[in-house]
């Protein structure tokens, strides 16, 4: 008798426990691919709030101010890609709190963006390097959409340059990616 009440209040002191580690909530791996700017990127978790996402792929891009020159009308640069951010989300207790999809890390964030592009494959500008490169803070969202489509916007100023030591800040840089959310382990 005595063994069976101390089995029962066990249980019922560690069962409460348990289920709220089941409850925690924390960033996820996900392999994506994106479309718009067709790349393959790996989100994988820094903290219980935070990832660090880098993506590869080839990508339209526009021109800066300081790094092309002799581009008229729309000017695009279409070349290779490399780009990494550190996001820290803010909302994701408040978004499962309100019973929202935080699957996939779908949340708001802030977080420290670096983009570098390589050697154009087509433009229609003079660069005056092969390679540039980005840095800077932005805000953003991103959603897991249905079963895998998965949907990210972030706007931020920048910090851009090039291997010649030309650069200058950028006050406004928009990313735009829709694509689908893979097996995630």
């Amino acid at each position: 008798m005595k063994k069976g009440l101390l089995i029962l209040i066990f249980g019922l002191l560690t069962t409460p426990n348990y289920s709220q580690e089941n409850n925690i909530i924390k960033t996820e791996k996900i392999w994506r691919v994106n479309f718009l700017n067709p790349a393959i990127e790996l989100e994988i978790p820094t903290g219980q709030y935070s990832t660090f996402s880098s993506s590869l792929g080839v990508g339209y891009g526009g021109g800066y101010p300081d790094l092309t020159y002799a581009g008229n009308g729309f000017i695009y640069i279409i070349s290779p890609f490399a780009d990494f951010q550190e996001k820290l989300f803010y909302n994701l207790n408040k978004r499962n709190r309100k019973d929202r999809n935080i699957e996939n890390n779908s949340g708001n964030f802030v977080s420290l963006r670096f983009i570098t592009r390589g050697k154009s494959i087509a433009e229609n500008v003079e660069r005056t390097s092969d390679f540039d490169f980005a840095i800077g803070p932005t805000w953003g969202i991103q959603r897991k959409y249905g079963n895998n489509f998965h949907f990210l916007f972030d706007i931020g100023p920048q910090y851009y340059f090039d291997t010649n030591g030309n650069g200058n800040l950028w006050p406004l840089m928009i990313q735009l990616n829709l694509g689908f959310d893979l097996k995630k382990k």
